[in-house]
């Protein structure tokens, strides 16, 4: 029985990953800055038979997260996954996007990630075993207009992985990046963080839509994250329809730029009807 500490556990990914590794046996620690949340998924799994913890946790804190995990070590003699999941959305043309949003999406996607490794890892090379699994996209494998900050972090996300990975083999902890195309989570309709300005464009839902067709369910990725993570897969790309992009845009490149100016065109297009002012 594993012990999981996951982050952005109240909803989306997380939520759908820690039920369904509690289904499996495992324990699991679900953080989240948004603590009603994070309760409701513990509790909901709790009632289920599962086994399962609630904590308040904003990633960017890195002392909040070394005395989190330090926390779970204490209380259970261990950590085998920690799970950097918590993460925001921002997209929109780059010249519509202010400093801050640039600042936050760093300071979540990338920084908590970093946080979250630096606070396990030292644990896991002490018990000589451990996964870290770090929640990048398919955005951070393949070009994605509209959604550079996000991209950005994770292009960052998936190097950070793969980097690590062959270091921490040398002491029995495993790395993986997920890459997830677009899934049924509410990262689709958020308009980014919301003490930020927000851009007036097409949602995350609507271009993504757009660009992949079907959105995946939540709950089928966290089947598929499970089945990576029992394989130490390096990069855990689901669905198959994410793979056939990822290999598309490795073997046409060309092909695959054209398409994605298409994207923009289109988003672009969409976004006058939603605002017709002259710009």
């Amino acid at each position: 029985m594993a012990i999981a500490l996951i982050t952005g556990g109240g909803s989306g990914i997380g939520a759908a990953v820690g039920a369904l590794l509690a289904q499996h046996g495992d324990t699991v620690i679900l953080a989240d800055i948004n603590t009603e949340a994070a309760d409701t998924v513990a509790t909901e799994i709790v009632s289920s038979g599962g086994h399962a913890e609630s904590a308040t946790l904003d990633v960017r804190d890195m002392p909040a997260f070394a005395r989190l995990v330090d926390r779970v070590v204490a209380d259970h003699g261990r950590i085998d996954l920690i799970f950097n999941n918590a993460g925001i959305g921002v997209g929109g043309p780059i010249e519509d996007l202010s400093e801050e949003h640039w600042q936050r999406i760093v300071d979540i996607n990338v920084m908590g990630v970093v946080h979250g490794i630096r606070a396990a890892y030292p644990h896991m090379i002490r018990q000589g075993d451990g996964h870290i699994v770090n929640t990048a996209s398919l955005a951070g494998l393949v070009p994605s207009p509209m959604l550079a900050p996000y991209a950005m972090t994770k292009h960052a996300v998936v190097g950070l992985s793969l980097s690590l990975r062959p270091e921490a083999a040398m002491h029995g902890v495993r790395v993986s990046a997920l890459c997830p195309g677009p899934t049924e989570t509410p990262i689709l309709d958020s308009r980014g963080p919301e003490d930020l300005a927000a851009h007036d464009g097409v949602s995350a839902r609507d271009l993504l839509t757009k660009a992949a067709g079907r959105i995946y369910p939540v709950e089928d990725l966290a089947r598929d994250f499970v089945a990576g993570i029992e394989a130490n897969k390096a990069l855990i790309i689901a669905p198959g329809r994410a793979r056939a992009s990822y290999w598309l845009h490795k073997l046409l490149p060309s092909q695959f730029e054209k398409a994605a100016s298409r994207l923009v065109d289109w988003a672009k297009r969409e976004a006058s009807k939603l605002d017709p002012t002259p710009h």
